[in-house]
């Protein structure tokens, strides 16, 4: 067929047509597309345009307060500026390392600490750098974050303890958590906002539930290549709730100081409702360089001290009780029906068998209150013999010793107060007479903690079953009476109250004139004195080496026509309990009763061991570095 132009005009209009109609159509899609855009999903896209220009930097939640019976802040926070590295995010890491190290100036153990931490750390868990920074520091690394992939600066809380190591195993501390934590807490994501702590021990740990806070966030505005633009205004976090504890922090940290530098701890009840006043463990670490990111330098030296400032000395510490048992024996002595008038002749020595038992001083013929106020061993060995373990075991045990007490704290040693019974489970033998003669005085199997022989204290000055409680409560507690003679009770508060006022802690009186207390000092053995040595004369405490020497008890309440504070005190190889003890629940005493004369008498003793404890902790610090070959630390920062 012949194509005609006609033809051929024909074809290309029609194409024209079709190729026009799809233009239109695609135009109109277009435009349609671009009203969608523009008008339906306006508020969708605004949104993404603004996240990538505003981004939330997350700031860790404040921690509730920890207080004391009076209010006063024990466990605090303070606005910090932190960096932390997240190494999943990280890049180059030696090199960012290092400038971060030089922009912060971190001193050498801080390198070693971070370069330790990123090898054990995983992805999501970040590796703190430096806390506390100063803003000119917090600055020059905001600035070059863009430049320093993995780096994270925030502006958040830190916890702060205002009394430092005086209270450090009594709250805790806090930490960054562990994979262990996130893994506990089903991948909780707030445990991987750097700067973010968790309870790591102490109350810090038991309350967490309660301290734990929501976090909040500063919003900033970046560029495309995330360089900062400015600061919008931030999300706020939610506090966690507050703790108020029984503590009195002003005489808990005084009985801290007081302790100086021996080994040891004391604890102060509240006899009319059981509230522990004040319970220091001695020496201690300081809670805030944990809250900080302790050094591996300084955990080592920590680790190392044969004092064992990591062990909380109240709760986990056990020991001989002593001739602190004494009173305790005194009223089992009289419930069994024994005369308190009876003499027992003391020449300083007593056969068992093939066995001699010993007395620190030939006291002669001695009734049961002077064998108390004397503390006379041989009295008790025979006496205690004669009515034997199945009467005085009971009311050893009824007294508190060998007692868990329903505390806060997910650590507490009871001891023993051994039994027959005891004795098959434990060894799978008899009781024997050499073990009635060591229980009389505090010896063999018997071990306490601190808080169970201040328990003790506090029972017999009340009569009543007093239970020790660290959160405060509104209402007087009732406790039931003990099972004990009042007249038996006021016999032995009597004895009690003469050991200190003409016995062997006469030289410990409470330096008032009003108030007058009443205790028992102890001094238990840690070491077996032989015959050999006896014969040739026993070897003084002071010739000893440290973990040799006897440990120091005392005992006591206050005052004692009308007791409202009990104590005790253990000095571990302290010595004499009248030498090392008693002086310290003496001036821990009087704290209570005339506050200016306690602390001056607090700052004539500080001068004699070398300053106050943040001073001798420092000292000690230096000591060590120097010892270990590492640098002097930098000066602290006001």
């Amino acid at each position: 067929m012949r194509v005609t132009p006609a033809h051929q005009s024909l074809a290309f209009s029609r194409r024209m047509l079709l190729v026009g109609s799809a233009q239109v159509g695609l135009g109109a899609l277009l435009v349609g597309r671009l009203g969608y855009l523009g008008i339906s999903q306006n508020e969708h896209y605004r949104l993404l345009s603004e996240d990538n220009r505003v981004q939330l930097i997350p700031v860790p939640p404040r921690r509730g307060w920890i207080m004391d019976r009076h209010g006063k802040p024990i466990a605090i926070n303070r606005s910090s500026f932190r960096v932390d590295i997240i190494p999943q995010q990280l890049v180059d890491a030696p090199r960012i390392v290092r400038e971060v190290a030089q922009i912060l100036e971190l001193p050498q153990d801080e390198l070693q600490r971070i370069a330790d931490d990123l090898k054990s750390s995983r992805g999501f868990q970040p590796v703190s750098v430096a806390e506390n920074v100063p803003y000119e520091k917090y600055a020059a690394i905001m600035v070059r974050l863009p430049e320093l992939p993995g780096v994270s600066a925030s502006r958040g809380f830190n916890r702060f303890y205002p009394a430092g190591s005086a209270v450090g195993q009594l709250v805790g501390y806090v930490g960054t958590a562990s994979a262990a934590d996130y893994e506990k807490e089903d991948k909780n994501p707030l445990l991987l906002v750097p700067g973010v702590k968790i309870g790591k021990e102490g109350l810090e740990k038991t309350f967490e539930s309660t301290l734990r806070g929501q976090p909040g966030g500063q919003r900033v505005e970046v560029t495309a290549r995330g360089k900062l633009v400015k600061e919008l205004e931030p999300k706020p976090d939610r506090s966690g709730g507050s703790v108020q504890i029984t503590i009195d922090a002003d005489l808990h940290e005084y009985a801290a100081r007081r302790i100086g530098d021996q080994s040891g701890s004391i604890v102060i009840l509240d006899v009319h409702n059981g509230d522990i006043l004040a319970m220091p463990s001695m020496p201690s670490f300081d809670p805030n360089n944990f809250s900080d990111g302790i050094s591996s330098n300084e955990w080592k030296m920590l680790s190392q001290d044969d004092h064992l400032p990591l062990v909380d000395k109240v709760l986990e510490g056990l020991y001989p009780s002593g001739s602190t048992i004494k009173p305790l024996m005194a009223l089992a002595i009289l419930k069994a029906g024994v005369d308190p008038s009876r003499k027992v002749v003391c020449n300083r020595s007593y056969p068992v068998g093939n066995h001699v038992f010993h007395c620190d001083a030939r006291h002669g013929p001695v009734n049961l209150e002077e064998a108390v106020v004397r503390s006379c061993d041989i009295y008790f060995y025979d006496t205690c013999r004669r009515i034997g373990v199945n009467a005085f075991a009971p009311i050893i045990k009824e007294m508190g010793f060998g007692q868990k007490f329903e505390l806060p704290f997910d650590f507490q040693r009871f001891g023993t107060v051994p039994d027959p019974e005891w004795m098959q489970r434990k060894y799978h033998r008899d009781w024997q007479t050499y073990d009635t003669i060591n229980m009389s005085i505090g010896q063999g199997n018997v071990l306490i903690n601190p808080l169970q022989l201040a328990v003790a204290a506090a029972r017999v000055a009340s009569g009543r079953h007093v239970q020790p409680r660290l959160i405060s409560r509104k209402g007087e507690p009732s406790f039931a009476p003990l099972d004990v003679s009042p007249e038996h009770l006021e016999f032995v508060r009597r004895a009690m109250g003469g050991v200190v006022d003409h016995g062997t802690a006469a030289m410990s009186k409470l330096p008032l004139d009003n108030v007058k207390m009443a205790g028992k000092t102890g001094t238990a053995q840690v070491r077996r004195i032989t015959m050999a040595e006896r014969a040739g004369g026993v070897i003084s405490n002071e010739s000893l080496s440290w973990k040799m020497r006897d440990h120091s008890l005392f005992m006591a309440f206050a005052p004692v026509e009308n007791p409202r504070y009990s104590m005790a005190a253990i000095i571990e190889h302290g010595g004499f309990g009248a030498q090392v003890a008693a002086p310290l629940v003496r001036d821990t005493m009087t704290f209570l009763f005339d506050r200016p004369k306690a602390i001056a008498a607090l700052a004539e003793f500080e001068k004699t061991i070398g300053g106050s404890l943040a001073e001798r902790n420092a000292r000690k610090m230096a000591v060590w570095r120097s010892n270990n070959g590492l640098p002097p630390l930098p000066p602290a920062k006001a």
